[in-house]
């Protein structure tokens, strides 16, 4: 599959009465999108807010996070499965407006949703701080369950990002990266001198609103299965939970994975990069078995010298992680692991749930547990009411003049599982 990726950058967003792009500037309707969101039964009330960089906003509790897109040139459509009709993704043309986001937020669904600062010291920990994003500020009917929420909210984001992506249709790109896998026997022949690396991505599906979709599909539904790098970049996979916001893959970190991003920049050079297995994380013993069983068949299967691996969350999903680095290892492939950990606030206790010896080599995201203190901000766009009950916060954490202290696993993408984020750790 090959994926062309116009890049339209955008340094500021703007409220206009045409959602339009001029001179690396988007113009958005209000209007319009509010009145998008509101045909939703389940939704009560919309507000849709910008907060640009550098500016004193906090935006709390975040749902999601997505980067308008729109496909140019084929007949499949963004966000395929939910949005779009069924059609495999990963292939032709897609325009990508860079720099703005559009972020759900609102009345809490799960107490695991987080918070983006942009300006000040909590700031350089999420990447949203440097992001022109569209706040769609969601509010359910009364007595809409749980799950119906999530799933309004889920979709009036997505639904907003393909709206405002249509801008960027008939824009001539600032920059066009292309992107090409080839089916697997004439790709690695075309360097068989390279040593094969694919990357095992584990998903959050282990239910109770940790739920993420592939096509359309809960992936808690599916076995592990191969699938080209491309078709993520282009929407396949989009995020349906509200899991540890520090760790959480947003649907913008599917259509940004840094570890697809650098293995094709290092493909042909010093790797051949073959493709990603794409498994899930299960509750149950029984169902981690069969699919850290499945993942190392696939990675046996296709002879792969390399595999890369990461998991979106923690505890649970830890034995996960491990099962498949103990099984890809014991079938004959060097493994690196990606993840995040939590030793507590004092830094002692175990920096994950579970361990192998066969995880001799991994690469850290940094600690959620620290905790750190957050400035108050002259604005809110959602609301603060729901902070000490969200995870990294606790009761009092909340001053009086609207700062407060919290983990940084309270931070959207802070310490996320497939590094897409400025933290790190050092052994000696």
């Amino acid at each position: 599959m090959k994926l062309e990726l116009g890049k339209i950058f955008i340094n500021d967003v703007q409220f206009g009465t045409e959602t339009k792009v001029v001179e690396s500037t988007l113009y958005v309707n209000k209007d319009e999108v509010e009145r998008l969101v509101l045909e939703d039964e389940r939704i009560k009330e919309v507000k849709v807010e910008l907060a640009r960089p550098g500016e004193s906003i906090r935006i709390a509790p975040v749902k999601d996070v997505i980067e308008p897109r729109v496909k140019v040139d084929s007949e499949g459509g963004i966000f395929p499965g939910i949005i779009s009709k069924v059609k495999t993704v990963g292939e032709g043309r897609t325009h990508a407006l860079v720099g703005a986001c559009v972020v759900t937020c609102g009345s809490i669904v799960g107490f695991q949703e987080g918070i983006i600062d942009m300006s000040g010291p909590t700031a350089k920990y999420t990447p949203f701080s440097n992001t022109n994003n569209i706040c769609v500020v969601v509010e359910p009917k009364e007595n809409l369950e749980t799950h119906s929420y999530e799933a309004a909210a889920r979709i009036a984001g997505l639904k907003v990002a393909t709206y405002i992506g249509q801008a960027g249709k008939g824009v001539e790109p600032d920059e066009i990266v292309t992107y090409e896998t080839k089916p697997l026997a004439k790709q690695i022949k075309e360097y068989e001198n390279l040593p094969t690396v694919a990357y095992v991505h584990m998903l959050q599906s282990q239910g109770l609103l940790h739920d993420t979709y592939y096509y359309g599909v809960d992936v808690k539904q599916m076995v592990p299965t191969f699938m080209y790098p491309t078709e993520i970049m282009d929407g396949a996979i989009i995020s349906g939970n509200c899991v540890a916001p520090c760790d959480k893959v947003t649907t913008f970190h599917h259509l940004n994975n840094p570890v697809i991003e650098d293995l094709y920049k290092r493909h042909g050079k010093d790797l051949n990069f073959v493709g990603v297995i794409l498994t899930n994380e299960n509750v149950f013993l029984m169902d981690k078995e069969r699919s850290s069983d499945m993942v190392a068949k696939l990675a046996e299967y296709l002879g792969v010298d390399g595999i890369i691996i990461t998991e979106e969350g923690y505890g649970n999903p830890d034995t996960d992680l491990m099962m498949n680095c103990k099984k890809c290892t014991n079938a004959g492939c060097d493994v690196v692991l990606i993840t995040d950990e939590f030793p507590g606030k004092d830094g002692k206790s175990q920096s994950v749930a579970d361990a192998t010896k066969e995880a001799d080599a991994l690469v850290s995201c940094g600690q959620g547990n620290l905790v750190v203190h957050f400035p108050a901000m002259d604005k809110v766009i959602g609301t603060l009411e729901y902070v000490e009950m969200m995870i990294g916060g606790y009761k009092g954490c909340i001053e009086e003049d609207g700062s407060m202290y919290a983990e940084i696993q309270i931070i959207i993408a802070s310490t996320i599982a497939n590094g897409y984020n400025h933290l790190a750790a050092r052994y000696y």
